[in-house]
């Protein structure tokens, strides 16, 4: 059994870029969303000590690719950008985030299911740390030199459309990844770079933006006013 975790259950990092999450880290989480994911951890690992159930935890840091559904900063920032609409950024912009391709992180999955040593953590992270703003300012610059020249958004990607909304609760400031572990242990480490991965997920929403329609509809939009309208 593998229990897919995150970096949330261990709170939230100094602005230090010394100070990383380990498997040792103790669990500190801070909202009542990254508590439900550290109590699953733990549930987990209270099977592994009294029962011995086979099984290993990975933590992984901030997922991005194709099919994220746009709650997730980075397929909201493209679509809103492509429509002209807000670029809502909660509190400062500054809150750092370890970003890491979808296809690296299943790779680290699947090794771990192969190679992993029963009982053990992995924390799986991309070494990719990046200010929510920054990750703003790099999507901009990409659309705006991947969409053509006569493709009508041009216009309508703009720094312009930046609108800082009131920080949400329990929004810890940084999150970042040591993968030490599992480079050593199993041999993995991520092989996607940022500026790589974005053009892959862009490219990925240009050839599927009827799904994007789809899901951005009805339920989603209920859902969109409750999180950045008003605030």
């Amino acid at each position: 059994f593998l229990h897919v975790s995150t970096d949330e259950v261990y709170g939230s990092l100094p602005d230090d870029d010394n100070a990383f999450f380990y498997e040792t880290t103790p669990y500190d989480p801070h909202s009542p969303y990254s508590a439900s994911k550290a109590s699953s951890d733990m549930l987990v690992k209270a099977y592994m000590d009294t029962y011995k159930f086979p099984a290993n935890i990975t933590n992984c840091s901030n997922n991005y690719g194709p099919y994220q559904f746009p709650e997730k900063l980075i397929p909201l920032i493209i679509n809103n950008a492509l429509q002209g609409k807000d670029l809502p950024v909660y509190g400062d912009g500054k809150n750092v985030r370890d970003w890491l391709f979808v296809e690296d992180h299943a790779k680290g999955i699947d090794m771990v299911q192969e190679k992993g040593r029963l009982f053990e953590t992995y924390n799986i992270g991309g070494h990719n740390e990046k200010q929510n703003i920054e990750i703003i300012h790099i999507i901009l610059d990409t659309l705006q030199d991947m969409l053509p020249e006569d493709d009508e958004r041009q216009k309508l990607v703009s720094e312009d459309l930046i609108k800082y909304v009131t920080d949400r609760k329990g929004h810890d400031r940084r999150y970042a990844i040591a993968p030490d572990k599992i480079k050593a242990e199993i041999g993995w480490e991520p092989e996607t770079c940022f500026e790589e991965g974005i053009k892959k997920t862009i490219e990925w929403f240009f050839e599927h933006e009827d799904w994007m329609k789809n899901v951005t509809s009805g339920d989603y939009q209920k859902y969109y006013n409750d999180m950045y309208e008003g605030k």
